[in-house]
C-alpha cells in the first residue's frame, strides 16, 4: 500500500538523530465493496508502526503522525466512530529506551471505470481541505527543547 511508505518516510525524518529502529508493515487486509455495477473497491488494512530503543518525548512521534494523518486519512481525526483507529502499545525496556507500537486503521480507495471492454484503475487521493497550518517545514519544540522536525509533502491532485 501507498500510505505506509509516506508515514514511513515522515517518521525516518523525524529519527535521523537518534540510534532508534522504526520498522512498519501492514496486517489484516480486507476489502470493502457497494455492491453496485460499478468495480469500485476500498483497501482496509491496519498499519503497524514498530520503534524501537526510542530514547526521545512520545509527542515528537504522535505530532507529526498526525500531521500525516490530517492530510492523507482524515476521517480518522475528530471523528467518534473511527476514535479508536489510533492505538499503541509502550515497552519500558530500561530508565532510558522504549519500543512503541502503533497501530492505525487505513484505508486506500481504487476507483474502477469502465469504458467498453476496458477497465482502469485509480488509487483516489484523499479529499481534504489543507490545514489552517499547512507549512512545507515543521519543527516541534517542547519550550525551547526542539523535539522533531519534518517536512510536509504536498497533497498529490486526484
Amino acid at each position: 500500500m501507498k500510505a505506509d511508505s509516506t508515514i514511513t518516510n515522515k517518521l525516518k525524518a523525524v529519527l535521523s538523530h537518534s540510534d532508534t529502529s522504526l520498522k512498519c508493515r501492514n496486517k489484516k487486509y480486507s476489502l470493502h465493496t457497494t455492491r453496485t455495477a460499478s468495480r469500485s473497491f476500498e483497501y482496509a488494512y491496519v498499519l503497524n508502526i514498530i520503534v524501537t530503543d526510542y530514547s526521545g518525548e512520545e509527542d515528537a512521534l504522535i505530532v507529526p503522525l498526525l500531521d500525516w494523518l490530517a492530510t492523507h486519512q482524515a476521517d480518522l481525526l475528530g471523528n467518534d466512530d473511527k476514535a479508536k483507529g489510533i492505538r499503541f502499545m509502550v515497552d519500558f525496556n530500561n530508565h532510558n529506551s522504549v519500543d512503541i507500537s502503533l497501530e492505525i486503521d487505513l484505508t486506500e480507495r481504487v476507483i474502477v471505470k469502465q469504458t467498453g471492454t476496458r477497465l482502469d484503475i485509480t488509487h483516489a487521493g484523499e479529499v481534504t481541505p489543507t490545514p489552517d497550518y499547512a507549512a512545507p517545514w515543521w519543527q516541534l519544540y517542547n519550550g525551547t527543547n526542539l523535539l522533531a522536525e519534518w517536512q510536509v509533502q504536498p497533497i498529490p491532485p486526484l
